[in-house]
């Protein structure tokens, strides 16, 4: 289903009945840039603290250094908050980069371009990390937008987001400009960007609001039907898409693609660009490509298209990144010199729709209708020209009625079922006890077909 700009519900979710909402406020409230992450300024604790919390779609803790660390420029001072109060609970957060212990508390926060007023939010405190804070960053925490299912240590953990919808009064949707495309990664860190609380501000996209369902509450999952390099379809079963998860997430600086699905890719970039040869380096992210200056690579590489399924599932639409998303210039290698890094990676366990992806988009995270949803952000462009599109619809008829696995096993079903297993393992374990305690006379006498051996059903049928 997709919106007009300006359109009925970009009117209706722009206007808050209490009166507090001003979106236009919280325009260019971000900065940053796709290589770091972006960060929203935030006041916490009595007298308020300034701290930059980076803008992350694929966590869900809210949590600031809460000590000195040589990465962070300023850390929250616990101790120096009268409002600050601790709940003793240790937690630890891992990433697909990076870790992080910290104690749980709770103190208020205002935003200065945020939601009017002061609210009261669980926030870890973050003492121990490891590759968390990084030379460079100029966040000292994080803000987890995702669902409470992530939230640690126990999805009990109120998260920032349902925490503003409830004292706020709020709806329940955010969206998010990232103003990066084309420009420098790692750069001077002053690229804008927007985070709006509560609904969407219509001139940060152009055109049409294309949604797609979101298919489970944990993450942001999506469901990914094909890709088309070049404007060429991959042929992949569209399960190889989503495997084991397709997410959006601002948290993670690449696009990120399921092995497999990462060497097609690259496989067609390389056979439909003007280059014929290229150092496999690049492809891996351990080498950089340079050009002279002069010279603009991007019009030697294809566009790149992601099909997400329409909310009406027969429908599709597509979401495009040209080259200047994907094909990113690094600061400070050569004097005549401008080199690239490739934006996309591969990784073992999801599809991440990361900050090369984003960049081109404003998206919008419409939890109160479960789906998220994509239009052309206006700063997507480089040299004056958009370098995203969104079109559609098309049908599905091409692709299977599901792409995505009916079981998906994250953390909280994995501890279950490990724990469901340990249970019965045990349960087993204390029944041979008691049986080879039992004395010989009162024992069942077995035949063949009744021991119990690797060979047997119990075995072979058991989970695994």
């Amino acid at each position: 289903q997709q919106d007009p700009a300006g359109g009925a519900d970009g009117l209706a979710l722009a206007s808050d009945p209490g009166g507090t909402l001003n979106f236009l406020a919280m325009v260019e409230n971000l900065q940053g840039d796709s290589g770091r992450g972006y960060y929203l300024e935030m006041l916490i604790g009595t007298p308020p603290q300034a701290l930059n919390i980076l803008v992350d779609t694929g966590s869900s803790n809210f949590a600031v250094a809460g000590v000195p660390d040589p990465d962070v420029t300023s850390y929250f001072n616990a101790e120096l908050s009268s409002t600050y109060r601790s709940q003793g609970i240790d937690v630890t957060v891992k990433y697909s980069q990076g870790s992080w212990t910290g104690v749980l508390g709770t103190d208020v926060i205002t935003m200065p371009k945020g939601v009017s007023g002061s609210y009261t939010i669980n926030i870890a405190t973050i003492l121990e990390s490891e590759n968390f804070f990084l030379p460079g960053v100029k966040w000292h925490g994080i803000l987890g937008l995702a669902y409470d299912a992530l939230a640690k240590p126990s999805s009990s953990v109120e998260t920032f987001f349902d925490s503003l919808v409830r004292q706020a009064k709020i709806p329940n949707i955010f969206s998010l400009q990232m103003c990066g495309a084309g420009l420098p990664v790692s750069g001077s860190g002053t690229n804008g960007g927007s985070l709006v609380l509560g609904g969407i501000e219509p001139s940060l996209y152009t055109g049409d609001i294309w949604y797609t369902p979101i298919k489970e509450e944990w993450y942001y999952q999506v469901e990914i039907l094909k890709l088309e390099v070049g404007g060429q379809n991959l042929d992949l079963d569209c399960r190889e898409y989503n495997a084991d998860k397709a997410i959006v997430d601002s948290g993670t600086t690449l696009l990120r693609l399921p092995e497999k699905v990462f060497s097609a890719v690259v496989q067609a970039i390389a056979r439909t660009s003007l280059i014929q040869e290229f150092s496999s380096g690049f492809w891996t992210g351990s080498q950089l490509a340079c050009w002279d200056k002069a010279e603009k690579p991007w019009s030697l590489f294809p566009k790149l298209s992601i099909y997400l399924r329409d909310e009406n599932s027969s429908r599709s639409f597509r979401i495009s990144i040209l080259p200047q998303l994907y094909i990113q210039p690094i600061l400070g290698i050569g004097e005549n010199l401008q080199c690239y890094r490739f934006g996309i990676s591969s990784s073992s366990n999801a599809l991440v729709i990361g900050a090369t992806v984003m960049e081109g988009f404003y998206v919008i995270f419409d939890r109160a209708q479960r789906r998220v949803g994509f239009a052309v952000s206006p700063c997507a462009e480089a040299d004056g020209s958009p370098v995203s599109e969104i079109e559609g619809p098309f049908t599905t008829t091409d692709v299977a009625s599901n792409c995505v696995s009916s079981i998906t096993f994250h953390e909280p079903v994995l501890w279950i079922a490990s724990y469901a297993l340990m249970s019965l393992c045990g349960v087993i374990l204390l029944v041979l006890i008691i049986l080879l305690l039992i004395p010989p006379r009162c024992q069942h006498r077995y035949t063949d077909n009744d021991v119990v051996n690797d060979e047997s059903s119990l075995v072979r049928h058991r989970w695994k």
